[in-house]
């Protein structure tokens, strides 16, 4: 059996069931599992020296589109709106293929490594010049990441009233076709499962009705998550309004869209009745609040929504709508937008990274994952607290007030991701000069 063990930490913020931390423990970790917490522990196999870190469980990203790693900082699109940035990059994006989708999700899988994160969902919602779900699962697969993609979709182009091009709109029988083809190929519904797909049209203004509800009957029929868009902003609401002569919340549960295997990206825009709906039916939502503010979306009222007892969990969102994929950096801004919206004590540096890790695990469905506890998997952070950020901090463990942003080690299923600092899967400054040459070799087409 395989072994590791994790020595000497100074503090582990475990996200158990009652908050517990622990200070000068060593974890041991067999076959990808925590088999043992406590002092003074031995192990037959590989060592890690903790001291002077801060443990963590891994960060869960509950909302990412990978591809837009190839489009940060695209100029026309830097201070637009939604529905304006959307049509900034649309064209854009329609001329990317298979190996960009692979490029594009292996950089920003990297980032998302390097900042703590163990566990991701991904919402690819377009498939110009044969590119398939497939690219991006071949880079999670490299990195080491356990991975939940999502085959998103768009049926309604712009010649009927939607917002996408026509070129990036799928007929509806072809999306349901191969959701169900990747569902067969890759979905592993096994507890520890590295792939779990889900089924995820992009949102209410870019497929149909009737893509939605079948969606649903489609993910159910299969045991798998849904997943898309919802109340983003204004003008997402006033579209449901005018189009479906209804408020988000109930648009979705008309179709099928609440319940604990959904989860919806955003909701800034819920309202009382909507956070009320949420909590009953026990669906969980993805905050993305640095997008958010990026594209002036607003502050979503994730302390209501928690008070309420919905599920959140954090996501980094795109990255040209964010425009990075720094899931530790999102939790700190998670904190500071409740504390301008809510006061200084809405929320604090604990309950933000709760919501960064054990949050995140349980609006995807993994309550094996996202704390640190007997026989929960061992997917771990590791932050070196002695470095210029925590200089003169009196509590490490509030990891979101004084401290770094990037991990030393990385571990997901007991194996080492990120050792001391450096990503140890791939070759990172390749990939990274990769990207660079097709970004740049897309903006001179543009």
């Amino acid at each position: 059996m395989a072994e590791r063990l994790l020595r000497n930490a100074d503090t582990i913020l475990t996200m158990d069931d009652t908050g517990t931390e622990l200070s000068g423990s060593d974890i041991r970790i067999r076959d990808g599992v925590i088999a043992e917490i406590g002092p003074n522990l031995e192990t037959s196999g590989a060592v890690h020296d903790l001291r002077g870190c801060l443990v963590t469980p891994g960060l869960v990203n509950t909302h990412h589109h990978l591809y837009q790693t190839l489009t940060r900082a695209v100029p026309g699109a830097q201070d637009a709106l939604l529905f304006g940035w959307l049509d900034r990059l649309y064209p854009i994006w329609a001329r990317m293929g298979p190996e960009d989708m692979r490029l594009s999700a292996l950089v920003g899988l990297a980032e998302l490594a390097l900042s703590g994160c163990t566990l991701t969902s991904d919402h690819l919602y377009l498939y110009p010049n044969g590119a398939r779900l497939d690219d991006t699962i071949d880079a999670a697969r490299d990195i080491g990441l356990r991975f939940h993609p999502t085959r998103g979709a768009m049926s309604i182009g712009r010649s009927a009233g939607g917002l996408p091009p026509d070129s990036l709109v799928e007929p509806e029988a072809a999306i349901l076709e191969d959701a169900i083809r990747v569902i067969d190929a890759f979905h592993d519904p096994l507890p520890g499962a590295m792939i779990r797909v889900g089924v995820a049209p992009c949102s209410p203004f870019s497929v149909s009705r009737e893509l939605m509800r079948d969606a649903a009957l489609l993910a159910r029929d299969k045991g798998v998550m849904l997943h898309t868009h919802l109340a983003e902003n204004d003008e997402d609401v006033a579209y449901s309004l005018a189009h479906f002569g209804c408020r988000p919340g109930q648009y979705a549960e008309d179709l099928g869209w609440t319940g604990d295997d959904v989860w919806h990206a955003h909701c800034v825009k819920l309202d009382a009745q909507e956070i009320d709906l949420f909590a009953r039916t026990r669906t969980g939502i993805a905050h993305c609040p640095c997008s958010n503010c990026r594209l002036g979306s607003g502050i979503a009222p994730v302390r209501a929504m928690r008070d309420a007892g919905v599920r959140v969990g954090l996501g980094v969102d795109g990255s040209a709508s964010n425009d990075a994929g720094n899931l530790v950096a999102e939790a700190r801004m998670a904190m500071l937008l409740q504390r301008v919206d809510r006061g200084a004590d809405a929320m604090s540096a604990r309950e933000a990274l709760r919501i960064a890790t054990r949050g995140g695990a349980e609006v995807l469905g993994r309550p094996e994952c996202g704390r640190i506890a007997l026989g929960a998997r061992a997917d771990i952070a590791v932050w070196d607290m002695t470095g210029i950020e925590a200089a003169g901090s009196w509590d490490k463990a509030a990891l979101l007030l004084a401290g770094p942003m990037r991990v030393r080690d990385l571990f997901v299923e007991g194996r080492p991701v990120v050792t001391g600092g450096t990503l140890v899967t791939i070759d990172l400054p390749a990939a990274i000069a990769a990207q660079n040459r097709r970004a740049m070799a897309l903006a001179a087409q543009s």
